[in-house]
């Protein structure tokens, strides 16, 4: 296996390629956001649910989700970040053979502890030129406090089997590297439909989420035709969740869609959330 450095691909398109700028860009979002809910604050968090658009359109949903990661105790060893795969390039599920990964703010080495207990695909190709888990490096990079290593996994494959089968390998693995761990589960919901047509559709899948139903979060997407694209992460999630928690509790922390930037007939929705246990 290689190893080197992944280049940014999305920066300057998804986030601002100044270092500066892109400082000032989230540091501006971080002023406006809320103190973290009392009902969340001291609570074991596993995760959660994160928008992966343009910075201008997703990245003051997704901001609520680090100010908490960041004012978790213990800090996260690793983050894990799930992503979708647009454009099918690989294998089914695929781990990077980079050491690190790079943004304005500096790069971030890979937990490579892991890919011997995983026995996952180990595929460049798959996460060469995919935004959905690079976008959330330059939030991971400004609010933790502390050093972190990432762990981007790729899935192809987005259906409940495979999201209960990687599910049980991420859990099997930390049981014997005992890592603190985080997980993002990257995705956008419901693509260029109206805002009350989106909030219906992504509604649907919502209510499976909260049921930690991932076989009807499947089906629902499948039945409607509800173009989350990010689906296989979250059902990991909801798996991971199930069976690491005794009471798993998801909290929305933030909605909204494209429109809210430039409005348009048809947007792109989403959903910021967190995934944690409730005493």
């Amino acid at each position: 296996m290689e190893l080197k450095t992944r280049e940014p691909v999305v920066s300057g398109k998804f986030y601002p390629g100044d270092k500066e700028d892109l400082k000032a860009m989230i540091s501006k979002l971080a002023e406006r956001m809320m103190p973290v809910s009392a009902e969340i604050s001291g609570k074991s968090i596993l995760g959660g649910i994160i928008p992966h658009a343009g910075y201008i359109y997703s990245a003051r949903h997704a901001t609520p989700f680090f100010q908490i990661l960041s004012e978790h105790e213990p800090a996260p060893d690793t983050v894990l970040v799930l992503c979708p795969n647009h454009y099918g390039y690989g294998p089914s599920l695929a781990l990077d053979s980079n050491k690190s990964w790079k943004t304005p703010l500096g790069q971030v080495k890979l937990d490579l502890d892991f890919y011997p207990h995983l026995n996952l695909d180990i595929a460049p190709e798959a996460h060469q030129l995919e935004h959905s888990a690079e976008v959330m490096l330059p939030l991971l990079q400004f609010f933790l406090k502390k050093p972190f290593a990432i762990l981007p996994i790729s899935m192809r494959d987005q259906t409940p089997q495979t999201a209960q089968l990687l599910a049980r390998k991420i859990l099997k693995a930390n049981k014997k590297l005992k890592k603190k761990i985080a997980v993002i589960a990257s995705s956008d919901f419901s693509h260029y439909i109206s805002p009350d047509e989106g909030k219906v559709l992504d509604d649907k899948v919502l209510e499976k989420i909260r049921e930690w139903d991932t076989k009807g979060v499947f089906t629902a997407i499948c039945q409607d035709d509800i173009s989350v694209c990010g689906f296989g992460p979250i059902m990991t999630l909801m798996e991971m969740a199930k069976m690491s928690m005794k009471n798993p509790t998801l909290e929305i922390l933030s909605r909204g869609h494209s429109g809210e930037t430039y409005p348009s007939p048809e947007v792109v929705h989403y959903i910021s959330a967190v995934v944690y246990e409730k005493s």
